[in-house]
């Protein structure tokens, strides 16, 4: 594989069917940083989707002598409802850190739904018609480290 016009070297794309699946992707978006005015419920498409500043776990647990973050989006797909505690959707600014994500089946199979924890008792429940989910990487995250976590991605706009 060769990499040309600057392209960034371990990005992932991610998707996640079952539970399992989103355990991997919960994994890589832990600690992730995510400004209110980037997440987008689009209802009638069915969709939610986060733009995240997330830290390159596979970097980091390899031992690179530097830890870096990656600008990513998260996708849920088939989303009947998306309801939050805790954060203030007019707060546009307000910086979030990502806990992890659950799945709970619903009693009727493929449903159920995926909750997003935050720090400070934040919270994302998302109804799902079936899990369809997916992490996508797009590129290094041009911010430092003092500023990331109150800028916006720019994905919302």
């Amino acid at each position: 594989m060769s990499l040309q016009g600057g392209a960034v070297p371990g990005l992932l794309k991610l998707i996640a069917l079952d539970p399992d699946d989103l355990a991997v992707i919960s994994a890589h978006v832990q600690d992730s940083r995510i400004a209110t005015a980037d997440i987008v419920w689009r209802q009638s498409e069915k969709r939610l989707v986060l733009g995240l500043h997330r830290l390159d776990w596979d970097q980091t647990l390899a031992g690179a002598a530097a830890s870096r973050r990656l600008v990513a989006a998260l996708r849920f797909d088939r989303v009947l409802a998306c309801k939050s505690r805790n954060i203030d959707p007019n707060a546009a600014e307000t910086a979030l850190e990502l806990i992890g994500i659950e799945f709970y089946p619903a009693a009727e199979a493929p449903g159920g739904s995926a909750v997003l924890m935050f720090t400070h008792g934040g919270m994302l429940r998302l109804d799902l018609e079936c899990l369809e989910c997916a992490l996508t990487d797009l590129g290094l995250d041009d911010f430092d480290d003092s500023g990331a976590a109150g800028q916006s991605a720019g994905l919302g706009d």
